[in-house]
């Protein structure tokens, strides 16, 4: 299996620009197999973001979003050497997070 989620951040002047991909089948329960049979739900429903511990980014989104999405934050108040956690909660309770230094 691939990584659960690739994770960088950088600072750009005085924010941190923060990238992450986040490796998801993301269905919307909509289409079809092969054979005519309903492909199961399953999609992000929650992503969130931290800078050393404190949340800084909590959303909710939906089965709209593209497979493997990718999502982009800029963070004030960041500095080199700072922690950044992403995480994801999906419609199944599956969940994982990624946590990068800030170069």
């Amino acid at each position: 299996m691939a990584e659960a989620m690739k994770i960088r951040a950088d600072m750009v002047g005085t924010l941190a620009k923060v990238k992450c991909i986040i490796n998801h089948p993301m269905e919307t329960g909509l289409r079809k197999d092969k054979t005519g049979q309903a492909i199961r739900a399953h999609y992000i429903t929650h992503v969130g973001a931290s800078l050393n511990g404190v949340s800084v980014m909590d959303g909710q989104v939906g089965s709209g979003l593209s497979r493997n999405p990718f999502l982009m934050l800029w963070i004030q108040g960041a500095k080199s050497g700072d922690t950044i956690n992403v995480n994801w909660v999906d419609n199944t309770g599956d969940h994982n997070s990624a946590e990068t230094v800030i170069a």
